[in-house]
């Protein structure tokens, strides 16, 4: 306590709290009771955590999505007739392949066929309906270049009419084969077939990875293939995709154009992104409830200490501290709470990201606004939540606290 003076003569003496002093005298509660101070922390810290990890892992995970739709390309389209009467890809005419590669903007095209009337299986001794959910397509050597894709083991086929096969990834799975070569064989529509290669996932055509793919020759030969194609991939010029995706449906199939869809692959993962963004406030909200649990934590541990803590009060009201350096006292008492909290949550919010980052084999990235934001919504729960504790404490008169103490 410092005396203030006035031309020599005493006057009343004026108490002074000294910034310097204000932090040590605040946190002498919280450094007498660490326990109950770290458990009223932790609500904040949760909170924060939950804000900084759902915004860190939804900005990580959409950036390795925008980057695979950048490295797979967005000028993916097409073409497909629907469904047939047996469930599996509607036939488009035999003319819409070279038709299709006659637009100016296209730049590859691959035809494939969607045989319905075979199935894949890993011996002939599985009961016929039990297919796994696999299709038998017929393509040719236009596809990994088309749709951007490459082998995992053996080759690709070769056009040959040979009974060889490549798998998609997820068919070798469900057929339990890892090896290629002449002693790895599926049956195939009735004959058996040598498994040449297995290809790795395909993100933007999924029904390939869950496809055994023949040649068209083969097809024919041994499938009873006709010859029209049921769904055809189209790379075209990234400048021009809009224009030759107008232009798709009527070459393909000129008397039926209505009939013809025409998409594109890349729609669907952006569609991902959006479903994540609309995922980002659920678990937003949670974060939200947490904070308010933390606050309201914080201010009952506030109203707690104002009452054991009468006799305190009132002495140092009764040696000249003023009103407002009580409220100051348990007000920054509160913040210190909740910034300690709040920085907790930040590490905790950054280490779950990271992991996920690196358990996923993505980039981290932690959005700015989710660390300078969350130690200010910190700062913000621990002024709301002191506020009343602090008011409390500074409405005290000294001869009531001592007299109760």
């Amino acid at each position: 306590m410092n005396r203030a003076r006035t031309g020599g003569a005493a006057t009343a003496d004026r108490s002074v709290l000294r910034p310097r002093d204000l932090l040590p005298t605040s946190t002498l509660g919280l450094r007498s009771r660490r326990m109950r101070a770290v458990l009223s922390a932790l609500g904040i810290s949760i909170g924060i955590a939950s804000l900084v990890a759902v915004l860190g892992v939804t900005r990580s995970s959409q950036s390795a999505l925008l980057a695979q739709i950048d490295r797979l390309g967005t000028n993916l389209l097409t073409v497909a007739n629907g469904q047939g009467l047996s469930g599996g890809e509607a036939a488009l005419p035999a003319t819409a392949s070279p038709m299709i590669r006659q637009i100016r903007y296209v730049e590859s095209v691959a035809p494939t066929a969607q045989l319905t009337g075979a199935d894949v299986f890993r011996n002939d001794h599985v009961p016929a309906g039990q297919t796994g959910g696999l299709a038998v397509r017929a393509c040719d050597r236009t596809l990994p270049v088309t749709l951007g894709g490459t082998v995992l083991a053996g080759r690709f086929l070769d056009g040959g009419p040979y009974p060889v096969t490549v798998l998609g990834h997820d068919a070798a799975a469900t057929l339990g084969v890892t090896d290629v070569g002449p002693g790895s064989r599926v049956w195939l529509g009735g004959h058996w077939f040598t498994v040449a290669g297995i290809l790795r996932p395909f993100p933007l055509a999924p029904e390939i990875d869950r496809s055994a793919l023949v040649s068209f020759a083969a097809a024919a030969r041994l499938l009873g293939y006709d010859g029209h194609p049921s769904r055809i991939y189209v790379r075209t010029d990234p400048e021009h995709v809009p224009e030759a995706a107008g232009l798709l449906a009527a070459t393909a199939d000129p008397a039926q154009p209505y009939q013809v869809n025409v998409s594109r692959p890349s729609d669907a993962l952006t569609a991902r992104l959006a479903v994540k963004q609309a995922d980002n406030s659920l678990f937003l909200g949670l974060g939200g409830i947490a904070l308010l649990v933390g606050a309201i934590g914080i201010a009952n541990v506030m109203v707690i200490a104002v009452l054991e803590r009468r006799s305190e009060i009132g002495l140092r009201r009764a040696l000249g501290a003023t009103r407002t350096h009580i409220a100051a006292q348990f007000l920054t008492e509160s913040l210190v709470l909740s910034t300690l909290g709040g920085l907790a949550g930040l590490a905790i919010g950054v280490g779950v990201t990271a992991g996920m980052a690196y358990a996923h084999g993505w980039d981290m990235a932690v959005p700015a606004q989710a660390l300078w934001g969350g130690a200010g919504i910190a700062l913000v729960v621990g002024a709301i939540a002191g506020l009343y504790p602090a008011r409390r404490a500074a409405r005290l008169s000294p001869t009531d606290a001592l007299r109760t103490a």
